[in-house]
């Protein structure tokens, strides 16, 4: 069964530069911050099994808050991060990486390194990777060439549909047959024994600990609750009104395409019990993304591709990202009037977040301040590639049923139904 894994490789740049970096990446682009598939550096588009990737400078623009409200240090290094979703694990995603680009890449991370030799990248790569902290993926078990193929099938069945629009589904099914046969399908694999035993470790181990440990978790919750909302009620709202030069450039890289990336990055409020709150939250997101939310939806949100929250500076700093499907502002509304629960339990440890009550109400409801600390935290993306550029998570969530159907023969109401869809 093919796996899905977040690559994410982060080192820090000196200050002078960036800005020749940030001019490289973008020649490496055929539009604002889109990457050319072919650029001669890094040619995403002929490695294989990358879904998305970007990168991305994490010049945290929120550092500021922390003047008055944080003891933590008021600066931090700026890394430049490459960050790639993709078929296999890091380590496979790093050697395909190096095996299609490694001169290209050498000369990026020169950057950060100045002395890297492009026969220790592969090494440099793998010393300079952090874990995730938490990560998505809208179906975990749809590999590169799955998408590829059921796309290319409902291709060819449009295009017989088309050419036959006035023919009943009984007599457009050989024309169907005919056209699906030029297209080949790879059979999906099934999960082995090993993987479904791993898997149900995976879901059952955490809950059954939590489960163990419930009588010490009651016995604190008093302590618990009394110190978030003690925290709730005096910690900083800063949401400052965004600024239009800001925008403009952040909008200028996005809405190139059916689908857009997000990059964020800000610091956590001060303190242990936040800290701490923000490891166990991200560590339930986790087993929720890898073990409850596989079928296409985070909560009641189909449009996320893959998401991932990343911890930085010895967990000062978190930075998230995602790939996701229409504007920025339909992204944000999506979830403010789908999840904004897990918003405020995915982000409310974050200094200056609006204000909740009891960890999941407020935050995300109060929507101007919620949008307005959305864009402070917000960084661009210098390049941005996307394998699958025109296909939305529901177009390729159609395709992979119609190949489910296709493949049933369907007969009768099923057969209509597969028509109807196409």
């Amino acid at each position: 069964m093919p796996r899905l894994s977040t690559l994410f490789v982060a080192a820090e740049v000196a200050q002078d530069a960036i800005a020749p970096l940030d001019e490289l990446l973008r020649s490496m682009a055929c539009a604002p911050g889109q990457a050319d598939p072919a650029n001669p550096l890094v040619p995403f588009g002929a490695i294989a099994g990358v879904q998305v990737a970007r990168f991305v400078v994490l010049e945290d623009p929120s550092l500021p808050d922390r003047i008055g409200h944080s003891p933590f240090p008021p600066h931090e290094p700026t890394r430049l991060a490459l960050l790639v979703d993709g078929d296999g694990s890091p380590e496979e995603l790093i050697d395909r990486f190096v095996a299609a680009a490694a001169p290209g890449l050498t000369r990026i991370f020169r950057h950060c390194d100045p002395g890297l030799a492009e026969d220790a990248l592969a090494a440099w790569m793998r010393r300079h990777q952090i874990r995730p902290a938490a990560t998505y993926a809208n179906r975990p078990d749809r590999a590169s060439r799955q998408i590829r193929e059921e796309a290319a099938l409902h291709d060819a069945l449009l295009a017989a549909r088309l050419a036959y629009p006035a023919a009943t589904p009984e007599a457009l099914w050989p024309h169907l047959e005919a056209a699906a046969a030029a297209v080949p399908l790879t059979p999906v694999p099934a999960p082995g024994l090993l993987a479904r035993l791993a898997g149900l470790a995976g879901l059952l181990l955490p809950p059954l600990l939590l489960l163990a440990f419930l009588p010490l978790l009651l016995l604190a919750a008093p302590v618990l609750i009394v110190m978030l909302r003690r925290r709730e009620t005096t910690d900083p709202v800063i949401a400052p009104r965004p600024v239009r030069a800001r925008n403009a450039m952040l909008s200028a890289i996005e809405d190139h395409d059916v689908a857009n990336q997000y990059s964020a990055i800000g610091t956590l409020k001060p303190g242990r019990f936040r800290r701490w709150l923000t490891i166990a939250i991200l560590a339930a997101i986790g087993w929720g993304a890898h073990h409850l939310f596989r079928r296409g939806r985070l909560g009641r949100v189909n449009t996320i591709h893959f998401a991932s929250w990343t911890f930085l500076d010895d967990k000062r700093r978190v930075f998230f990202a995602s790939n996701y499907d229409g504007s920025r502002e339909a992204y944000n509304d999506d979830f403010i009037n789908k999840v904004a629960y897990g918003l405020n339990l995915s982000f409310s440890n974050g200094l200056g977040y609006p204000r909740t009550d009891w960890l999941i109400l407020g935050g995300a409801r109060h929507e101007q301040d919620f949008k307005w600390y959305l864009f402070h935290h917000q960084i661009p993306t210098q390049l941005w590639y996307n394998a699958f550029r025109g296909l939305t998570a529901y177009d390729m969530a159609r395709n992979a049923r119609l190949r489910a159907a296709f493949e049933a023969r369907p007969t009768g109401t099923a057969l209509h139904r597969f028509v109807a869809e196409i």
